[in-house]
């Protein structure tokens, strides 16, 4: 479709080998024969950013699940069952943990993590004196073994996130103090030792946190990234009709939160994106640093097509090379074959067209023009068609007959193109593209609001068509298969 659609605007450029009905002398005379570019050369305006805003959405379920089978479900205290804590003089302990399932929630950038725990202790006392040993250990006591029911307690972490703009995500982690639910009392004057054993495990909880902290607290995504800008970097080839270069200007982060078992991250691409015909040189660059927060939603896609005019003359050759016009003025019965043509830039926001002919006459026509899109119609037309004629068999001034009706109301099917059908067939094409599954459990939603052909600019190198894409996508991530 792409190539279509860039082809048949090409060969609407090529009418102005055919000429027109519209026939006047510009404000700016052309020597097109020999034109000067330098007094009239045309700008090509600055290319508007383009941008490129995305949410991700991420279904942190199948992420809680590989968590909680990843963290180990029981926990003993150190040496057990063999050897114990002692806390102080007159007491000691040992106990076996288990956790219950992972309880994960978020909101904002901040991730709970939480479980239910569940203990059972073994432990004994002694008579001390300031600190001297009076008496020997008692028997030991025993609290939720038998029929007595295990221990609760409740145990969380709080992680926040946050993205620096050197791309490091930093994790901030917190300890919340563990929060018991029942008592645990032993030995025979119920003694309630409910807060050693909270104090043994804030040990662990705490070990836990300096490993997340160390392994998690600041993920460098830098060279990541990279990778990815310099693959947009990069030019890609478009089935040999073109090749692409996004050019990309700056990434962003414009939001990151949890809501709902989702992660929503919405990424932003500033970029300058260009086509042409012949393969760019390869501009690498370092990945910058993020810029600021955008409040933009959707896509809007500025796109410059940039058209060699040795190329363009190769099209259009292949398209109205050898066609021949008859008609008669009078007695007269004349024949115009169009054995050749060029294109080239011309100055003024016009175009120059070089056709050799043959058939009753021989010799080279110029025709000037400039080619226009109408928006609201979705046209492009040639107008402001002014012509110069250099032939062995006739005067400069009496080429009237190449202009007859019958001529251009023949090739007039070539002065215009409508280029509404192909805009609307490429949104369905384009759209096809935006919603479909990538991976196992990735999948993109999005659709075109409008594909506009926004200004043509007939430079001295180049014919550059600009165009403009606009739009939403979004990319929702159900599963991740972690064993890849």
């Amino acid at each position: 479709m792409k190539g279509k659609f860039f082809l048949l605007v090409l060969i609407l450029i090529a009418s102005l080998c055919s000429c027109s009905q519209k026939i006047s002398s510009g404000t700016q005379k052309i020597n097109p024969s020999d034109p000067d570019i330098s007094i009239g050369n045309y700008k090509l305006d600055s290319l508007p950013d383009s941008e490129i805003n995305i949410p991700i959405q991420i279904n942190l379920k199948p992420m809680y699940l590989m968590a909680d089978k990843s963290v180990d479900t029981v926990f003993n205290s150190p040496g057990y069952p063999d050897k114990w804590i002692q806390d102080g003089c007159d007491s000691r302990y040992k106990y076996e943990f288990r956790r219950g399932p992972l309880s994960i929630n978020g909101a904002g950038n901040a991730l709970n993590i939480g479980f239910t725990g569940y203990y059972r202790i073994i432990g004994s006392t002694r008579l001390c004196v300031n600190g001297t040993v009076v008496s020997p250990w008692t028997p030991a006591c025993r609290c939720g073994f038998g029929n007595e029911p295990e221990r609760r307690v409740n145990v969380s972490f709080s992680n926040s996130l946050m993205v620096t703009p050197d791309y490091k995500v930093n994790l901030s982690v917190k300890r919340n103090d563990p929060k018991p639910l029942d008592k645990c009392e032993v030995c025979f004057w119920g003694q309630d030792i409910t807060k050693q054993v909270m104090n043994g495990l804030t040990a662990e909880l705490d070990a836990s946190k300096k490993e997340m902290e160390n392994t998690y607290g600041a993920v460098d995504m830098k060279p990541y990234f990279q990778q990815v800008w310099d693959k947009l970097t990069a030019s890609n080839n478009l089935y040999n009709l073109g090749w692409l270069q996004i050019n990309p200007q700056k990434f962003r982060i414009n939001n990151l939160f949890i809501k709902n078992d989702s992660l929503n991250v919405f990424l932003g691409l500033t970029a300058k994106p260009v086509i042409s015909f012949e393969q760019p040189v390869e501009n690498t660059s370092k990945l910058s640093n993020m810029a600021g927060f955008s409040r933009q939603q959707g896509f809007s896609i500025f796109l410059d097509a940039v058209l060699n005019y040795d190329s363009l003359s190769w099209i259009m050759n292949d398209q109205i090379k050898g066609k021949e016009f008859n008609f008669k003025k009078g007695f007269i019965k004349k024949k115009f074959i169009i054995d050749d043509c060029s294109v080239y830039g011309g100055g003024f926001e016009k175009l120059i067209i070089k056709v050799n002919f043959s058939g009753t006459n021989e010799g080279v026509v110029y025709l000037t023009g400039k080619p226009v899109y109408d928006i609201e119609k979705r046209i492009i037309e040639v107008v402001d068609i002014d012509f110069d004629i250099k032939s062995k068999n006739i005067l400069l001034g009496s080429a009237d007959w190449l202009f007859d009706k019958k001529i251009t109301k023949e090739i007039s099917k070539y002065a215009r193109f409508e280029l509404g059908a192909y805009i609307d067939s490429a949104k369905i094409n384009i759209n096809q593209q935006l919603n479909q599954q990538w991976l196992t459990g990735i999948r993109s939603e999005g659709n075109i609001n409008d594909i506009k052909l926004i200004k043509i600019f007939p430079l001295q190198q180049h014919l550059v068509i600009r165009s403009n894409c606009s739009g939403n996508l979004a990319v929702k991530v159900e599963s991740i298969d972690f064993s890849l």
